[in-house]
């Protein structure tokens, strides 16, 4: 069965960089679309970011576009998402999911598995 662990999360200071990785096991991740959603305390969880399964379609919501960046290698089973010019309320948990088309949708129910999340915290 797959299973997605992220990593990468951490404690920055407003304007810093991190990259998140999804590590997939237990299958290839090579013809899944995988996103990266986030969800801070008291809101709902947002989709970030998604990359189509031969990573030719990227998508990024506008709060993080132009400072996001997701990408794949699927030698390594893994996708990252390399975020600069981090801000406050990027403060959230992020966590990767997969879709079983390869083709990414804006509907969260259709991600069938889940990571258990990688905590972002950005101080000002």
């Amino acid at each position: 069965q797959l299973q997605l662990v992220e990593s990468g999360g951490g404690l920055v200071q407003s304007g810093g960089s991190l990259r998140l990785s999804c590590a997939a096991s237990g299958a290839t991740l090579e013809n899944l679309a995988i996103a990266w959603f986030r969800q801070a305390p008291g809101k709902e969880r947002e989709r970030v970011s998604c990359i189509g399964w031969n990573g030719g379609i990227t998508n990024y919501a506008n709060a993080v576009k132009d400072r996001f960046t997701i990408s794949r290698d699927n030698a390594k089973n893994t996708v990252y998402l390399q975020m600069n010019s981090l801000k406050p309320e990027d403060t959230a948990v992020y966590s990767c999911a997969t879709k079983a088309d390869g083709h990414c949708s804006a509907y969260n129910f259709l991600y069938d598995y889940w990571g258990q999340g990688t905590q972002v915290t950005v101080s000002s």
